[in-house]
């Protein structure tokens, strides 16, 4: 019987052993269809990304910057107002002299003429071009996304977004590539139109920090990640202080449960026959 039982549990963990094994290779194996895909990111050690992380805010302030210099003159940022960067990057004064450095479209004014303004807190980041048909004809007839949601909006993230910046290359032996496009491996078909703008030294930091390739789009990725999640660290100290309460609840539900009901589960019946219980049965039987 032990036997029997050995040889079965044995049996059980070789099928689950080489389930999980199966699927570990399949998992990490290159498929037919990869380069339709695209490769699969690694995992990027982003603050941010962990159960308790937050954003590094200087990193957000950096970003923003190499967001300025070099990905707002293809991309827009419409979710996103020059009010919303205040006491998260920068200071008050700080944005309200960076909007007036742009002019926006205002009015009517008294005679019903539109008029040029400097911005204001309230305006929205301004867009590199009128409308679609001006983005698509500056663009080879590609259509440079919006940037507000962009790390919610693609699978993978802030690590997708990491990865494709920086894994611009040379395509391989034997792979063609259309003139006006650029080999990504992690581009789905691995063909993009978006050429590689970031490289070592693009933009100067303010704060000292070395401006190289991966720490300028470690800066711009997390500046992304929070224009997609400028909720992200209240929600995570909210869901600390939530922990912390309906832990509390559930220690104090279990220890009015115990007082309360320690009576009745200790609680122990016995039963006591009446005096000349049983002389009284046998007189009754006798009648």
């Amino acid at each position: 019987m032990y036997t029997y039982n050995a040889m079965m549990g044995v049996s059980a963990a070789v099928a689950i052993g080489s389930g999980a094994s199966l699927y570990y290779l399949n998992k990490n194996s290159a498929h037919a269809n990869m380069e339709a895909e695209g490769l699969h990111p690694a995992n990027h050690p982003f603050p941010q990304k962990s159960l308790f992380g937050t954003f590094d805010h200087a990193s957000i302030r950096r970003g923003f910057l190499v967001f300025k210099d070099v990905c707002a003159a293809c991309h827009s940022l419409d979710l996103v107002h020059w009010r919303n960067l205040v006491d998260v990057a920068y200071t008050e004064e700080e944005v309200r002299e960076m909007a007036a450095e742009y002019q926006y479209t205002d009015g009517p004014d008294d005679e019903g003429q539109m008029f040029e303004r400097p911005g204001k807190l309230t305006d929205p980041i301004p867009r590199p071009y009128a409308n679609e048909e001006a983005a698509r004809a500056a663009n080879a007839g590609a259509l440079p996304p919006d940037l507000s949601l962009i790390t919610k909006a693609r699978h993978g993230g802030v690590d997708y977004i990491y990865s494709l910046l920086t894994g611009y290359c040379d395509p391989p032996a034997g792979v063609e590539i259309r003139e006006g496009l650029n080999y990504n491996p992690y581009f789905p078909g691995g063909a993009i139109a978006m050429a590689q703008n970031i490289f070592d030294g693009v933009v100067e930091f303010e704060d000292g920090t070395p401006n190289t390739a991966s720490q300028i789009t470690k800066d711009v990725v997390t500046f992304l990640n929070w224009t997609a999640e400028p909720e992200l660290d209240d929600r995570k100290k909210i869901g600390v202080k939530a922990l912390l309460l309906f832990s509390s609840l559930t220690l104090i539900a279990l220890w009015i449960k115990r007082n309360r009901w320690q009576t009745l589960k200790t609680r122990k019946v016995v039963f006591n026959s009446p005096k000349n219980w049983e002389n009284k049965g046998s007189k009754i039987n006798k009648n």
